[in-house]
């Protein structure tokens, strides 16, 4: 078995701090294992943060990022202190979303990518945001995201 250090990761095992910024995080990648089948892998993110780019208040969001890996995978600590790096990010919904999801595309180029972004009401409205790479892959087992629509307090 391989450390960090061996694998080229810079985060993983060392203490790291949250960027300042999405664009000073650095994502991390592996090799996947299993390059010859199609196999899925979601990270689920009940507490994203961010924050509106005209008043400064936070934004929260419920994400789920479901991903069929080519070559890479995303190495887990460098995608948690990325997404931590919004925090005090000014970005409207439907940026941070998407950006998340092309700048995945980017470093990882996977067989196929969707993230769904499953925000809190502001100002009295919720905004859901999806964005894909194109069809899944044929054959994939693609479970349900499991975040319900707002509903209030029905």
């Amino acid at each position: 078995m391989s450390g960090a250090k061996e694998l080229g990761l810079s985060q993983l095992g060392q203490a790291s701090e949250a960027p300042a910024s999405p664009d000073l995080a650095v994502l991390e990648r592996v090799t996947s294992p299993h390059q010859d089948v199609d196999f899925l892998v979601r990270f689920t993110i009940p507490e994203f943060t961010s924050v509106c780019p005209v008043t400064g208040q936070p934004d929260f969001a419920h994400l789920v990022l479901d991903y069929v890996p080519d070559k890479w995978m995303v190495e887990s600590k460098s995608l948690k202190l990325y997404l931590t790096s919004f925090r005090n990010h000014g970005a409207f919904h439907e940026d941070c979303t998407v950006s998340i999801a092309r700048r995945l595309v980017d470093e990882l180029s996977p067989r196929w990518l969707r993230i769904g972004g499953y925000w809190y009401p502001r100002g009295g409205i919720p905004i859901d945001v999806f964005w894909q790479t194109g069809a899944p892959p044929e054959g994939l087992w693609l479970p349900d995201q499991g975040v319900p629509g707002y509903r209030g307090r029905g």
